[in-house]
């Protein structure tokens, strides 16, 4: 969805010891991600063959994000209602269509206030506190994440240099994701009412536990602002919801079943969210300021004809690269961006190295990459 590359837990991300870098690599090991030129001639063919892609259309995010919540809800009550392989295709389904339904979220960080107007309380109500990922969690985090000195830097919230990373990083990577839906609990029901009664949990659970980000050194400043706003109604609301969710369940009223398989859901669109969080990037860049199209290289299109994308990578997700390029197009217009990219730029354009083939080689291409610089440093 960000990351949901909802990537990204901070109940248990944020633990230093959970991703370890291993030792620097020599210069020479290292790829220059970073000292890679900007091609010009492809930033100025981006901005201008996109000029007419860049307003919204409401109908679109309203069906959308409606169509798959409801899809995805009632996918969930009938996996709650039968059993056996009808309820375990239910529980796909519904792990299909909530992430696609959450990982608005995303477009929620990029889309002007008042674009689609009442979308970001909408979302918020019917996806995001329920499946307790309210979008304060994301907005002010993945932001960062697009500033051109930030990127892949110490100061993304959203970066680490995975590739570079010891193999054991990327199976705990994922396992992470799996637990996020008890973090997310524990998160608001426990913590978010006790830091009302203390400054000092307040500020720690501000800074350490309201973003969805793999560095674990990040920290955020407290909202300021119409932000500070949205933060407090939504936190609370989320913070409502898992106490009465816990409280219904321990009290009968939830049927424990019905519990975990709602806690078996989450889990799957945290799970599946992480893996397309794990081949959205190369991962390659060891801290070092990067060039806007080296920034794009690091990122990952995986354009038609592959189609699973669409499911593992959906409202735009599968044109990551050129989102990095255009963060500020709306997702219904990426496809056609890249296609009016592909048709104009010249063959050779530096633009095409962002394209991979799909999920499997990606992933095979970060494991060999771990594999790679652990040989290197042993």
């Amino acid at each position: 969805m960000v990351p949901l590359s909802m990537a990204n837990r901070p109940a248990t991300m944020t633990k230093t010891a959970t991703l370890k870098r291993a030792p620097a690599l020599d210069t020479d090991a290292v790829p220059a991600a970073g000292r890679r030129a900007d091609d010009n001639a492809m930033l100025k063919a981006a901005a201008s063959l996109t000029r007419d892609l860049n307003v919204p259309r409401p109908a679109i995010y309203w069906g959308d994000m409606i169509g798959s919540a409801l899809v995805g809800y009632a996918a969930l009550f009938t996996a709650m209602a039968v059993s056996g392989w009808v309820a375990l295709a239910a529980g796909l389904l519904a792990v299909l269509a909530l992430y696609r339904a959450g990982s608005f979220i995303h477009e929620l960080t990029h889309i002007k206030k008042g674009a689609v107007r009442g979308f970001r309380l909408v979302w918020n109500l019917i996806v995001g506190v329920p499946l307790l990922v309210p979008s304060f969690m994301y907005e002010g985090v993945h932001n960062q994440h697009h500033a051109k000195t930030y990127y892949g830097t110490a100061n993304d919230p959203e970066y680490l240099p995975l590739a570079l990373m010891k193999p054991w990083t990327l199976p705990v990577f994922l396992v992470v994701a799996v637990l996020a839906p008890v973090g997310m609990l524990i998160r608001f029901a426990v913590l978010a009412p006790l830091s009302m009664l203390s400054r000092r949990l307040r500020s720690a659970v501000v800074a350490k536990y309201s973003g969805l980000q793999i560095n674990p050194r990040f920290r955020r400043p407290a909202p300021e602002g119409d932000f500070a706003r949205d933060w407090a109604w939504q936190e609370a609301a989320a913070s409502a919801w898992a106490i009465a969710l816990l409280a219904m369940t321990a009290a009968g009223v939830i049927p424990l079943r019905a519990f975990l398989i709602f806690l078996g859901v989450a889990s799957g669109v945290m799970f599946l969210n992480q893996v397309r969080t794990l081949v959205a990037h190369l991962w390659e860049n060891d801290g070092e300021a990067m060039s806007v199209t080296a920034q794009f290289l690091d990122s990952v299109n995986v354009p038609p004809p592959a189609t699973l994308p669409a499911l593992w990578a959906p409202v735009g997700l599968r044109y990551h690269a050129l989102h990095h390029l255009l963060p500020g197009l709306p997702y219904h217009a990426l496809g056609e961006a890249h296609r009016r990219l592909a048709t104009e730029l010249e063959a050779s354009s530096v633009y095409f190295e962002s394209n991979h083939r799909g999920l499997s080689p990606l992933v095979a291409r970060l494991a060999a990459s771990t594999m790679r610089s652990s040989t290197l440093r042993s």
